[in-house]
């Protein structure tokens, strides 16, 4: 005891590392006591009140001090593995800052004992100790337990419709008229893909402030199709990168919305057109000002018989349109000969927006053949002269899918404006708001909706293309439609009644929040398959140390969270998770027909909201689009005044700490998967993306540990057996193995892979094309690299 109590001279060392203990057991009591009496661990205030004294100890040259910090890591260390158990990412923030602490400790305390003999003995004991907890630390940065599931053999031997993929060539947004993302190819596969080298490289150039192109060309013939954020159409010789052609349709920049993208074009051959006639072939593309434009594939020439001059606007009728409020971002969907487009509405700035009225217009004339306004089922063409197409109705901002054969398609709806309230909604919109809509495009009339959230004010609108697939059931094939969702469920629908043909569930929500009468008890949820991870809990709060974890636990325990649809509140925040990135997202899925297995990459990040009075809006600064006072400093997307709703909506996507850019969410953020289209059962599932990017205060860490990022982009397959896709924010371009989920090469882009890859064959040579524009909502960096990788040619 004598020794325990013993004091000797401190030195500036032992003073220093006082200080800091005391600092942060200053911190862990203040945090600490707010935790507690919010109802949640005491563990903060404990340590907080042992490292208080600790600290003052050391500084006072007393090795009790020591000792208390010893005993409060074993403590720390007992009660971490009680919380978390053996989950890696779970025991970071609660045991690798603590680590680090207890070897200056241990290295300090020979110096705070008296006896000479005891300090030579400790010296070497420090040694020992010090290269244990320099162990535990590599140990415990590089365990990825939890992070990755078993892997099982992908597969199965049912006979799926490969008609619709594409082969050679690469003609729509989704791959083929299917949009399954899926090349008949195998020149590279899983033996050779390690090989894969740069063929080509363009430079787009004409790049915004509000990057993010999300550009995946198309290849018809011998050329490749492909457009700037900016709307700049340009045409491509597939095997060696060379421009042949470029469009410039002039978009101003005040045109842009929340991120200045062009998804893709289309391609279109006119019936019966004699061969080399103008415009006999077509390139379609929708523009940020809210144009559709067709110009010749041969040569980008407007083509002058379609619309005015080559091109139609489709904000006509629609009334008073501030610029960047209405814009096309996704390639126009032609069926039956018809040009079908929706447009995005920018979210978060007006109830009372513009229609989110969907317009088809004859593909070789340019006239409008339909358009349908919800709210007008008795119209199928444009308003009256003086009338306008109804406003703040759902849009479509994502990209549809067509089926030739029955003349439908199939549109992803949004929901309606002031995205998070639900009060001032009409019948119409609670009918289609966040649904999969089939369209009839000889009546332009609904034929079919289905919803995956009942009353939606989550901003869970449909996010992703659809692709069709053939479906067994009780023997047959049925032409059917897989559905992804941002809430990570996985749907196969009838695509000619919109019937399921996988199970649906429903589970119980929150009837609460700002309005209670208009939610709904049950949510529906697929049981086929969904990536939903457990409800979080305080203790699923993460940090890069035991403080910032601490703070997001005070936020968790401040909002309201009942789960999945967690109603919208203004006294305190909600949380939403998923957030309104996903689950899966625009990027959609991949499906490979010939094995009958489904790809899927997502997110699994939360939103941390609260809805605002109009006071406390004028007191932030948050004003709609157009008003005078805004500034235009855009904050997350959705984030917004809703001017015209009772209340604005403060948005924190991905539950960020404002002052480290951490999440509060442990990993991981993102992960891949792939599941058998018959059964929904999942083959493997793996965390996707690395921490080389990531670390706090925007500092990257360089270390290539697998984490899961947040990503955006989606993927690709082949007959090779191999995935490609981008996405992530590590930069990272990757080929996995179908079979197994294992990384068989990965190369580093020169910016963010926000995109969807494409392939095709050219030359009997295949390629493997990439945009690597960065996107601003993601931080990854910018850029205008357009990248064609191949196995190197044989000499």
């Amino acid at each position: 005891m004598t020794g325990l109590l013993s004091k000797v001279e401190a030195g500036w060392p032992a003073k220093v590392l006082g200080v800091v203990l005391a600092v942060i057991g200053v911190i862990l009591i203040v945090g600490g006591v707010q935790l507690a009496m919010l109802g949640g661990s005491w563990y903060y205030l404990l340590a907080g009140l042992a490292l208080a004294a600790s600290g003052g100890l050391i500084f006072t040259g007393r090795v009790l001090g020591a000792w208390v910090y010893i005993a409060t890591f074993i403590l720390t260390v007992l009660w971490a593995f009680s919380e978390s158990g053996l989950n890696g990412w779970a025991l970071v923030p609660r045991v690798i800052a603590p680590l680090v602490l207890l070897l200056f400790v241990v290295g300090l305390l020979p110096s705070l004992l008296p006896d000479e003999g005891k300090k030579r003995r400790w010296q070497g004991f420090a040694g020992i100790a010090a290269f244990v907890v320099l162990l535990g630390l590599a140990v415990g940065i590089t365990n990825r337990s939890g992070v990755q599931s078993p892997v099982a053999e992908a597969g199965n031997t049912l006979a799926f419709d490969t008609a619709a993929a594409a082969g050679r060539e690469w003609p729509t947004y989704g791959g083929g008229p299917s949009a399954q993302r899926y090349a008949d190819l195998n020149q590279i596969n899983a033996d050779n893909v390690k090989n894969l080298k740069v063929a080509w490289t363009y430079r787009t150039g004409n790049q915004p402030d509000k990057w993010g192109a999300e550009t995946t060309p198309i290849k018809v013939g011998d050329t490749l199709y492909g457009c700037t954020g900016m709307n700049e159409m340009y045409a491509l010789d597939p095997a060696t990168g060379k421009k042949r052609w470029s469009f410039d349709p002039k978009v101003p920049n005040e045109a842009i919305p929340y991120t200045a993208a062009c998804r893709g074009v289309t391609y279109y051959k006119v019936p019966a057109a004699a061969p080399g006639s103008p415009c006999a072939e077509r390139i379609f593309e929708g523009t940020l000002d809210g144009r559709v434009i067709a110009v010749d594939a041969r040569n980008g020439q407007p083509c002058q018989g379609f619309g005015t001059g080559g091109q139609v606007k489709i904000t006509e009728g629609m009334g008073k349109i501030i610029p960047s409020m209405v814009a096309i971002t996704a390639a126009p969907a032609i069926v039956q000969g018809v040009v079908v487009t929706g447009h995005q509405v920018q979210d978060g700035q007006y109830k009372w927006a513009p229609s989110g009225v969907i317009q088809g217009y004859d593909a070789i004339t340019g006239q409008l053949r339909f358009a349908w306004d919800m709210m007008r089922p008795d119209r199928t063409g444009a308003p009256p002269p003086g009338d306008t197409y109804i406003r703040g109705t759902p849009n479509m901002w994502t990209t549809a899918t067509g089926d030739e054969q029955l003349g439908y398609v199939y549109l992803p709806m949004g929901n309606s404006a002031a995205d998070y309230l639900s009060g001032q909604r009409r019948p119409a919109e609670k009918m289609y708001s966040s649904g999969l809509v089939a369209l009839d495009v000889k009546t332009g009339k609904p034929v079919w909706v289905f919803h995956t959230a009942i009353n939606d004010v989550w901003d869970y609108d449909q996010g992703s293309q659809v692709s069709l697939v053939n479906f067994p059931v009780n023997g047959q094939m049925v032409p059917a439609i897989l559905l992804p969702t941002k809430q990570g469920d996985f749907y196969v629908l009838d695509r000619r009644t919109g019937k399921a043909l996988t199970e649906v569930g429903q589970m119980k929500a929150e009837v609460g929040g700002v309005e209670p009468q208009e939610r709904s008890p049950v949510q529906p949820f697929s049981k086929y398959q969904n990536v939903r991870e457990k409800d979080m809990t305080e203790a699923s709060m993460w940090g890069m140390s035991p403080i910032d974890q601490m703070i997001c636990r005070i936020q968790f325990r401040k909002a309201s969270y009942t789960g999945p649809y967690t109603a919208p509140t203004l006294d305190r925040p909600f949380i939403e998770y998923p957030g309104y990135n996903g689950g899966s997202d625009w990027g959609s899925v991949a499906v490979d027909p010939r094995r009958g297995v489904v790809v899927a990459n997502y997110n699994l990040t939360p939103n941390y909201d609260r809805l605002l009075t109009r006071k406390e809006a004028d007191d932030r600064g948050i004003y709609a689009v157009g008003d005078p006072r805004n500034t235009g400093k855009s904050g997350a997307e959705g984030a917004g005044a809703q001017e015209g709703a009772p209340f604005a909506i403060d948005v924190n996507a991905g539950w960020l700490l404002p002052f480290t850019g951490m999440l509060c969410k442990q990993p991981p953020y993102g992960g891949i998967r792939a599941f058998d289209l018959k059964t929904g059962k999942t083959l493997w599932d793996h965390a996707f993306g690395d921490a080389r990017r990531n670390g706090p205060f925007g500092i990257p860490s360089l270390l290539p540990i697998t984490i899961g990022t947040p990503n955006n982009g989606g993927p690709a397959v082949t007959a090779g057996g191999l995935i490609f896709i981008a996405a992530t924010t590590d930069n990272q371009f990757r080929a996995i193995d179908i079979r197994t989920g294992k990384t068989l090469w990965q190369a580093t882009l020169p910016a963010g892979g926000q995109a969807n890859p494409m392939i095709y064959e050219q030359n009997g040579r295949q390629y493997v094309v990439i945009m690597a524009g960065g996107h601003h909502f993601m931080k990854t960096p910018e850029g205008d690299y357009l990248i064609a990788y191949a196995l190197p040619e044989k000499k």
